[in-house]
């Protein structure tokens, strides 16, 4: 796929999607720590049902600390994995107090040293809340970058590196969220939605539904 050909894809995804952001509710970094982490393998719906419980009542580390392994278990129950989850919120929590001053990091290395948090979720918040261009490959990206031509990997990272290199500058800051929400409303995985896609006549995939 050419540059023109990617600038036009991305400037049709901008104007279709004209504010590109999480569907993850939060009120501040700390609350899109935690939905992102609750987030692997879910739902975001189903998280945000979730939280809405939650952070009402703990929307501090030290608050979700007091509330235990049980306590948080409780509000956390309807997510999948939510016990190894609360294992890993509740660590990170108490890192979050003892090492960071109850403040969530900006860098890389720190966000990645916390319980939970690999590469993709590391890059949400990076991009979402500090405002960095970077791009979480998440099963959509993922999906997305090899159906459509923008960035074939055969793995995330892979994706992510060829994403970073190719994707407009004018555009990089939104590319994470214009493709996820592409990928989960039009392009979804098992019948994308073709005929209602504007990217119709740049995107590469062989097989289009009518």
């Amino acid at each position: 796929m050419n540059a023109e050909k990617r600038r036009e894809i991305f400037k049709r995804l901008s104007e279709a999607i004209p504010e590109p952001k999480t569907e993850l509710t939060h009120t501040s970094t700390f609350e899109l720590l935690i939905a992102v982490i609750l987030s692997a393998q879910a739902t975001d719906k189903g998280v945000n049902i979730a939280t809405a419980k939650l952070f009402p009542v703990a929307n501090t580390p030290q608050a979700i600390v007091d509330l235990g392994l049980d306590g948080l278990e409780s509000y956390i129950k309807t997510i999948g994995l939510y016990r190894s989850k609360a294992k890993n919120v509740l660590a990170t929590c108490r890192m979050l107090v003892e090492q960071y001053n109850s403040e969530v990091p900006r860098t890389r290395e720190a966000l990645e040293s916390l319980p939970g948090v690999g590469r993709k979720t590391a890059n949400v918040i990076l991009n979402t809340a500090f405002g960095e261009a970077t791009i979480a490959v998440d099963t959509h990206i993922f999906r997305l970058g090899n159906r459509i031509g923008l960035a074939p990997g055969k793995t995330p990272l892979e994706v992510e590196k060829k994403l970073l290199k190719t994707v407009p500058k004018e555009y990089m800051q939104d590319a994470h969220h214009l493709l996820i929400l592409h990928g989960r409303y039009v392009c979804v995985a098992r019948k994308p939605k073709c005929a209602a896609c504007v990217i119709y006549d740049q995107c590469e995939y062989k097989e289009k539904t009518a």
